[in-house]
């Protein structure tokens, strides 16, 4: 989780899997893994990195994008990420179902650690799905993630968020994540990563590194007495078009 994407940068391993399932929770980046680095804002990518897994950050995207309202966003076929941009405040539902991931991307586990200290603030790991639980299970789990934290953690400058995801047997072309960070209804901030390709049957790895920005005392103390009024948006798209959808709340105040 950030709160800025100034002075950011992501490190990206992708490794192809000869079994979709079997390596699930196995490292990438062994022999013909690839790796490449994104550079701070402004945008651009290094021009040295593999073309299948480049990165590329954005800052203030939103810049001039009209602004929508998540009713009329519920109605459209298609969702953009210029529609999601445009959001004021964190939506009240999910903006597609999960049967709109027909790429089968599937997120593993996430980890965020303090780059000062290497210590490992929160990590979890998705748990193997129960025999039968597609028919069973409510549609939205894992959709939506709790995290709970100290009131130290706002006074972070740097942490490291580390994701893994695997992807189906057919490529994924333009893979883009849209980040919408909220204390009530006052946007925090907007991140925006293109990952490009990823190649069938994969398992990816990336960390992203955040520098936070000094927020107000007022604004931490808030954040602190109200557990959980600090959400998140993350808007997946894959050749711009929304595909799925997921919800973070946040506590600050020691786990309470």
């Amino acid at each position: 989780m950030s709160y800025s994407c100034n002075s950011s940068e992501a490190v990206c391993i992708n490794s192809s899997n000869s079994t979709k399932s079997a390596r699930a929770n196995t490292s990438s980046g062994g022999d013909g893994g690839t790796e490449s680095t994104s550079k701070p804002c402004p945008d651009r990518l290094q021009q040295n990195a593999p073309a299948e897994m480049k990165v590329k950050q954005g800052c203030n995207s939103d810049t001039g994008v009209p602004s929508t309202k998540e009713d009329e966003l519920l109605t459209n076929s298609i969702i953009s990420p210029d529609d999601v941009l445009g959001l004021q405040k964190i939506t009240q539902n999910y903006l597609c179902s999960p049967e709109q991931n027909v790429h089968m991307i599937d997120f593993t586990r996430f980890k965020i650690r303090d780059m000062e200290t290497g210590t490992v603030l929160f990590e979890i790991t998705k748990p193997p799905m129960p025999a039968g639980c597609r028919k069973d299970c409510d549609p939205n789990a894992g959709r939506f993630v709790r995290y709970q934290f100290t009131p130290a953690f706002l006074h972070l400058r740097q942490v490291g968020a580390t994701v893994e995801f695997t992807v189906g047997d057919t490529p994924i072309n333009n893979f883009r994540m849209i980040e919408r960070h909220y204390f009530r209804e006052q946007l925090l901030k907007s991140f925006d990563f293109e990952f490009g390709f990823c190649m069938p049957s994969s398992k990816n790895t990336c960390e992203h590194i955040y520098e936070f920005p000094a927020l107000s005392e007022d604004i931490m103390r808030e954040m602190i007495l109200h557990p959980y009024e600090t959400q998140s948006d993350s808007f997946y798209f894959v050749d711009n078009q929304l595909v799925m959808h997921n919800k973070a709340d946040y506590s600050y105040s020691g786990g309470a």
